[in-house]
């Protein structure tokens, strides 16, 4: 019997693939920028001589890259725990009734800007990343929620005929019929939520939080632009790296929605 051998070819086409997808080098790209940035110092001098220190040394960019994601990511699960819960309960009959006042209170909480929250929660609670993450979790439900109930309404009727006629339960419905065509329309909430957040996140600094928004606020406050534009380069690197990571989970989402 004999072996079988990996075509030729494979392993070509396979790096190649690699080496056309946008997405691990635009995360290379941001990784560069956080770790090289010291050496742009040159680059930052020449187009701000004025300033005696064109560079942000105070924390290292990688270190508040890292400390960046930590915040959003944590803050977007609070918000995709809400906004998911919230949405599933007021697409249930027993919570239907309720939809009018959890929409209006989620859009409450959309409409506060996010600086006035952390005005308010940092002399409850304290300076640093609580009241950054009660504010970035409560401006990122509404996208969130509206994304669960635009997609588990537009679940086709005989999918959940079909769901009901196998016998399923509450759960088994939503796991095997409604979620996997929910899914997509979720994830694209939770991705604006996701993206809004990167950018809101820069403000937290203000509370003494620790994120790419502090050169940002360092910088405004010393009236040094240098700062700004290193801390807004990273910030939108981050965004957009983000944002092409949940173009292709969308994708691959979309294999799990098969029929009941």
């Amino acid at each position: 019997m004999t072996e079988a051998h990996p075509r030729p070819g494979l392993a070509a086409t396979t790096a190649l693939r690699w080496v056309r997808d946008p997405l691990p080098w635009a995360l290379a790209g941001l990784l560069a920028l956080a770790l090289g940035m010291p050496l742009l110092e040159p680059g930052f001098a020449a187009l701000f001589p004025a300033l005696d220190r064109p560079l942000y040394a105070q924390d290292s960019f990688i270190a508040l890259l890292g400390a960046h994601v930590a915040l959003v990511a944590v803050s977007s699960a609070a918000a995709v725990l809400l906004g998911v819960t919230a949405g599933w309960f007021v697409t249930r009959p027993a919570g239907a009734e309720f939809r009018p006042l959890v929409e209006t209170l989620v859009a409450i909480g959309q409409t506060v800007p996010p600086v006035a929250v952390l005005a308010v929660a940092a002399p409850l609670i304290g300076f640093g990343e609580w009241p950054a993450l009660i504010a970035l979790a409560l401006y990122g439900v509404l996208p969130i929620l509206r994304g669960t109930i635009a997609g588990l309404e537009s679940v086709p009727a005989p999918v959940l005929e079909t769901a009901s006629g196998l016998g399923m339960t509450g759960w088994q419905r939503l796991r095997h019929a409604e979620l996997p065509f929910a899914l997509p329309v979720l994830l694209a909430g939770v991705r604006t939520s996701v993206v809004i957040n990167i950018g809101t996140a820069a403000i937290a600094s203000t509370v003494g939080a620790r994120t790419l928004g502090s050169p940002i606020i360092v910088g405004l406050s010393g009236f040094n632009t240098a700062y700004v534009l290193q801390g807004a380069l990273l910030v939108g690197a981050l965004a957009i790296v983000v944002d092409m990571a949940f173009d292709r989970l969308g994708r691959r989402m979309q294999r799990w929605r098969e029929p009941v």
